[in-house]
């Protein structure tokens, strides 16, 4: 098997990296692919040096799956290269998402979906991947009608730009440097916090917040579900974190949410309000759960949960679920 990283040198890319040499995959050769200016780059993979090649490199070398992190743009224009070179594409931007003959695949919600697949399945986008994991166990139960969401998102999400934004600005205040002179947010985000991710869009909702509906809607196959969502940068790095409040069908439980949860693939659940224990982006940065806490029954309506979900969006927000997918893709061609 042969595996090509396109955008190998990115946070997401060398986040790839890491997730794919910790896993179990019969991997005969790594290629790391990225653009012109860091080919020949050396980069360590499972003890062996391996060249930075460019995709024109790597697309004769034919590979066996590619994993995209390279932004919409390169995806649109590599992908189907790669697909006619006999690979199959697992694309972490949102250019294929919507896509209606590409699947969007979360292993723990919708496996059979990458089955589907005509060269290319896409990687949702991280705050949805989070927010689906723990909602699935809990509709399978009462049947989700509606969920509102407001995220809190670690600077990670906008790559080295944000977090070299945020820590200019700590540095400033410490009298140690000086702000970015053109920084990537539209306002501080050390000490601050930013109602704003992506463009302004459809009815003033942000293209993150948008994804959030529309992804949840196809990941978990309803196509009707309510999905109202309020995305926010946060000064933080290691993991983004979500308030959900999601109403169902019939009158839900907490306790047997809680349970559910607790049985649930990938979920980690931190729940013990009396001891203080709960989900934090320190909790999940560089893990790849799913961490659930603060589960608890609306004082008012009998069918709607409040939980607080926490995810690091590089592993299973982006790597992690990327990785999966080929490590299902796998396992199912072993089995046929």
């Amino acid at each position: 098997m042969k595996i090509a990283v396109v955008g190998a040198t990115g946070l997401v890319g060398a986040e790839m990296l890491r997730v794919l040499e910790a896993s179990e995959l019969n991997i005969n050769q790594l290629i790391p692919v990225a653009s012109e200016r860091s080919v020949g780059k050396l980069l360590q993979f499972r003890g062996q040096g391996c060249g930075v090649v460019s995709a024109a490199q790597a697309i004769a070398m034919a590979p066996t799956y590619a994993l995209f992190s390279a932004g919409g743009g390169t995806s649109l224009a590599l992908a189907p290269l790669f697909v006619a070179a006999g690979a199959v594409v697992i694309d972490n931007s949102s250019a294929w998402r919507m896509a209606p003959a590409v699947p969007l695949v979360v292993p723990e919600v919708n496996p059979e979906a990458a089955f589907g697949h005509s060269g290319i399945i896409a990687n949702p986008n991280c705050s949805t991947i989070q927010m689906v994991v723990a909602l699935q166990p809990l509709h399978k139960a009462w049947g989700l009608r509606r969920v509102v969401v407001s995220t809190y998102q670690s600077v990670t999400g906008s790559g080295q730009q944000g977090i070299g934004q945020l820590m200019a600005e700590r540095s400033a205040a410490a009298g140690q440097g000086s702000a970015p002179a053109t920084p990537f947010y539209p306002h501080a985000i050390d000490l601050n916090v930013l109602p704003h991710i992506d463009s302004f869009a459809q009815a003033d909702y942000t293209k993150e917040e948008l994804k959030m509906v529309h992804e949840t809607r196809k990941i978990m196959g309803l196509p009707q579900l309510m999905v109202a969502a309020t995305a926010v940068r946060v000064p933080v790095v290691g993991g983004h974190s979500e308030s959900v409040m999601a109403e169902f069908t019939t009158e839900v439980d907490a306790d047997q949410a809680r349970a559910l949860l607790q049985q649930a693939p990938g979920v980690v659940v931190q729940d013990n309000p009396a001891q203080n224990v709960y989900p934090m982006p320190t909790t999940a940065h560089g893990l790849d759960p799913v961490y659930v806490g603060r589960i608890r029954k609306d004082l008012d309506l009998p069918n709607v949960l409040h939980l607080w979900v926490v995810a690091d969006n590089l592993r299973k927000g982006a790597a992690t679920n990327a990785v999966q997918i080929l490590a299902l893709l796998e396992k199912g061609a072993a089995n046929r």
